[in-house]
């Protein structure tokens, strides 16, 4: 994901490819790139986010799925920059019990445990994630595409400067 923030005026003025390349990098999920590329020029950043919203919104599993799989666990290591800086409160003495939760959970939900990191520590994230595991499938399965929104909008928020 790139870092640079290109202000909104300049997300509306990239190309096809390369919007479509800066969307991606926020959310690994190609309908909702697509969406948000095609209904460009956005006004204001508002109208940007809430159309990131409703598109989320209106994915199906599978386009969410693929959006989890391009998301690192919590607590692991990554070498990009900027999912560094989004999980940058996870100590390393916590990283074993995030595993171990990450295991448990993917055991009991059939998906990664998503969370919007940014500015949490590792004892919070093992704590929500946690509790996180005593939801039913359904409940969570809303509780993570809640996160995974959050996510997208503070990753458009910094693509456009707004973070």
């Amino acid at each position: 994901m790139t870092s640079e923030a290109i202000g909104l005026a300049g997300f509306n003025d990239l190309s096809t490819v390369d919007a479509e390349q800066a969307l991606l990098a926020c959310c690994a999920a190609p309908t909702w790139a697509r969406v948000l590329r095609e209904t460009r020029p956005y006004p204001t950043v508002a109208a940007l986010l809430a159309t990131a919203d409703a598109a989320l919104a209106g994915l199906d599993e599978a386009a969410v799925d693929a959006a989890l799989a391009a998301h690192p666990r919590i607590g692991e290591r990554t070498d990009s920059p900027a999912l560094a800086r989004e999980q940058a409160g996870v100590e390393d003495a916590v990283r074993t019990a995030l595993a171990e939760g990450n295991r448990a959970y993917e055991a009991k939900f059939g998906h990664r445990y998503l969370v919007c990191a940014a500015g949490r520590t590792g004892t919070e994230l093992l704590a929500i994630l946690t509790a996180r595991l005593d939801h039913d499938p359904a409940t969570e399965r809303q509780v993570m595409r809640t996160e995974l929104a959050k996510i997208n909008r503070s990753r458009l928020a910094r693509l456009v400067g707004q973070s």
